[in-house]
């Protein structure tokens, strides 16, 4: 089997599961949103949720892509069973006691944290009691997510893809069950995030046994290659650190009220989780999928299975994200409009919503193709130069927002975050291109022209059958056949324009369909 056909088949895999776990994720969303709309709750929820989420990148896609997945890869290559074991026991212990220890002083200094990530709750007194008492319930979480990544890393490295995939679900299931067994009660979503987590580290570790994992509980924290992997860590703790920094930087200027409006931290909320659906679906697992790939290939004299590889993966992420761009800025109202609107989910909120989504979704292509190059750049044992980039597009973050704050409110927000994440692949692209010599660079910018012609016409399509739309808006079921239908034509024009611009990409795509996710026969032209 060819590596493209691999990487696909992964891709696939995950991609499916991430697709299960993101419709349950809107599903979430919406219970959240149609119980708490964007008001006190929901701002309390989604400020206390941030900080297990920081260190689900820092220890979950940020160790595990970076440090712990071609680390233990690479073990699998050149060492026996028996030390690539060693060394998993040996990573555990460590995490272990690092983890828990971030996880008591994280609930001790509780009402620092929130005051810092949301400093306009500070005028709202019981607001910010609300987030203080939230936000401790929830931290142990990190700890739980902090293991289940570890089990995702070496599953990931030794190429089981599926169960650890499949495991976010449990969150997003328990999630929904407690908040609707609580109702109103803010209770109801920390445990459901406690629960969450219990699950996602429970399913995984049967099949972490059966793979030939014995549990060696702090017998032993030393081993040469833990200190590969934490020398690999620390910048992109740092890189990740500084991502993080990008979120809490809008929810800082988001949790202003007097300048941006009200409920600004959950409508940035809203937006962006839709904005992960297509990054969660596709971009997200195949960057996954990829690394194991990149990691092998970077240990060849030359790199050039690994230059084909890389432009597989941007090309691939173009071919979905730029349609994904367009359709969301077109069709922003009545997504929002028919996903949440309901409840304490009024239009006010509606409406600010749909305006950041338009904006978050201009970056959405940039977002995609930077998870790939950074894939690259870890499977490279090069992390420092992510940071660098990450710390360049966090000071672009910060600027933007205070110039666009002003005149534009949530979305000057949202345009700020896309602008920072266009430099920020703009910058990996070119430091990359250089680093490994090139990659047919002009193979993949024309693939990206031709992509992006037929993008902009299925958007405009789109809008004017969104004009035209005779369907009343009276109800949600009116509304979601209304959506249902623009989102056919939307595929099935960018189809028809795929061929009218030549993108050959639509017929390998199909030719990968028809083989149930098998990358078609080639090399640097596979899908």
């Amino acid at each position: 089997m060819s590596t493209n056909k691999s990487v696909a088949k992964s891709a696939t895999v995950i991609g499916f599961a991430t697709l299960c776990s993101r419709i349950l994720g809107f599903i979430r969303d919406v219970v959240i949103a149609r119980l708490f709309g964007v008001y006190a709750y929901a701002q309390a929820f989604v400020i206390a949720f941030k900080i297990p989420n920081l260190f689900r990148d820092l220890v979950g896609e940020g160790a595990a892509n970076s440090a712990f997945v071609p680390v233990f890869s690479e073990y699998t290559v050149k060492h026996t069973k028996e030390e690539f074991w060693e060394l998993a026991n040996v990573v555990l212990n460590l995490l272990l006691v690092i983890v828990t220890a971030i996880t008591a002083l994280g609930i001790i200094f509780s009402p620092v944290i929130v005051r810092l990530i949301a400093p306009g709750f500070i005028a709202d007194p019981e607001k910010l009691e609300l987030t203080i008492r939230l936000n401790r319930i929830i931290f142990p979480y990190i700890l739980l997510i902090s293991l289940a990544a570890y089990v995702m890393a070496i599953l990931n490295s030794l190429k089981h893809f599926s169960v650890p995939a499949f495991a976010p679900c449990l969150l997003n299931i328990s999630i929904i069950v407690f908040a609707l067994i609580f109702g109103e009660s803010i209770k109801g979503l920390a445990l459901g995030v406690l629960v969450g987590g219990i699950l996602q580290l429970a399913i995984q570790i049967p099949v972490l046994y059966k793979k030939g994992f014995r549990l060696n509980l702090f017998k032993s924290f030393k081993h040469p290659a833990a200190k590969a992997i934490g020398k690999l860590m620390v910048p992109r703790l740092f890189s990740s650190s500084i991502y993080q920094l990008n979120n809490f930087v809008n929810s800082i200027f988001g949790s202003l009220a007097t300048i941006v409006g009200e409920g600004g931290v959950a409508v940035l909320y809203y937006a962006y989780r839709l904005i992960l659906f297509p990054l969660g679906i596709f971009s997200n697992a195949l960057s996954q999928a990829i690394l194991p790939t990149f990691s092998i290939q970077a240990l060849e004299n030359t790199h050039d299975n690994l230059k084909k590889t890389l432009s597989f993966g941007l090309r691939a992420t173009f071919f979905i994200m730029l349609p994904a761009s367009a359709g969301f800025i077109v069709l922003a109202n009545p997504i929002i409009q028919t996903i949440f609107l309901g409840g304490r989910f009024d239009a006010y909120s509606a409406a600010q919503t749909a305006n950041a989504l338009v904006f978050y979704s201009i970056g959405l292509s940039a977002y995609g193709a930077t998870k790939i190059l950074q894939s690259c750049f870890f499977a490279l044992k090069d992390t420092r130069t992510p940071a660098n980039i990450a710390f360049v597009a966090l000071i672009i973050n910060i600027v933007f927002n205070v110039i666009l704050m002003f005149p534009m409110k949530l979305s000057g927000l949202a345009l700020a975050t896309s602008i920072s994440g266009i430099s920020s692949f703009l910058l990996s692209f070119f430091i990359l291109e250089k680093k490994i010599n090139g990659f047919n660079s002009k193979h993949v910018l024309v693939s990206f022209m031709r992509i992006l012609l037929a993008s902009i016409f299925m958007g405009a399509i789109c809008y004017f059958l969104c004009r035209m739309s005779i369907l009343p808006q009276t109800n949600v079921l009116y509304r979601a056949l209304n959506l249902l239908l623009l989102i056919c034509a939307g595929i099935i024009s960018y189809t028809f324009f795929c061929f009218i611009f030549r993108v050959k990409e639509i017929g390998e795509f199909w030719h990968w369909v028809a083989k149930r996710g098998i990358a078609p026969k080639g090399t640097d032209t596979d899908f």
